[in-house]
């Protein structure tokens, strides 16, 4: 049975990142994608170009059904989905009390309800196989906090939350389900900062740069391995020694 990898938010960015690098390990990839469907479909077309398999599916991880169709959609094409990347993501930055009600549920939507959603789809078949890999991508905030994105960090700390229970749950059944939670990294979504903020980040970062969206993706590729069968339940910072 082939290997197919289904990764969310997966057209730009750090999901971009680890689309390429699962393709480069012979997975078959869905690319998930919410409105970047141009990117989404020329990394697809990049990648087939390059002998490898994908195909871009549009879905909306918040919303049940849309994520399940999508792996539907990708598992008619490749086969059951054997590898999970939870990346979907959106940023916030501002004042708590200036969060409108809906900012914080979507929040939790995307994150938390995201993950919870494409896992439920995907786990008959690896509880079927007794097999499966899970990476869900947290951030450093989730795990210390930070002021003027106490949404996202929340949202981020569940997904934690729901990584560390989760593989207890399905541990016995011979499924890994680990986390990462990236520092800084050079992202659109980290240039919404601005450079002043971003270069106080970089000489906050003991290694003295950001991250690249392919140090997450080796991370992620790492804890999807054979190489890491008893690994399940971490939270894999990789940040620079941001929050030593």
């Amino acid at each position: 049975m082939g290997k197919t990898a289904f990764v969310t938010g997966g057209s730009r960015g750090i999901g971009r990142a680890i689309v390429r690098r699962l393709a480069a390990e012979g997975y078959a990839v869905g690319i998930n994608y919410l409105q970047a469907r141009e990117q989404a479909e020329t990394l697809a077309a990049e990648l087939q170009d390059l002998g490898c398999t994908a195909l871009a599916v549009q879905a909306d991880v918040a919303d049940r059904e849309a994520a399940a169709a999508a792996i539907r959609k990708v598992e008619d094409a490749f086969g059951p989905v054997t590898a999970l990347v939870n990346n979907a993501g959106i940023s916030q930055n501002q004042l708590f009390q200036d969060t409108p009600e809906e900012l914080w549920h979507r929040m939790f939507a995307v994150h938390a309800g995201g993950a919870f959603h494409t896992i439920q789809a995907v786990l008959p078949h690896m509880l079927h196989e007794k097999s499966g890999g899970i990476v869900n991508i947290s951030s450093i905030w989730g795990l210390r906090g930070a002021a003027c994105e106490v949404a996202y960090a929340a949202s981020k700390a569940a997904v934690i939350g729901l990584t560390r229970s989760l593989a207890a749950e399905l541990a016995p059944s011979g499924i890994r389900v680990n986390c990462i939670a990236p520092g800084v990294i050079a992202t659109d979504m980290a240039a919404e900062l601005g450079e002043s903020t971003l270069s106080m980040l970089r000489e906050q970062t003991p290694m003295g740069r950001l991250g690249r969206p392919e140090d997450i993706a080796e991370a992620a590729a790492f804890l999807l391995r054979e190489d890491a069968s008893f690994i399940t339940g971490q939270v894999l910072t990789v940040d620079g020694g941001f929050i030593l």
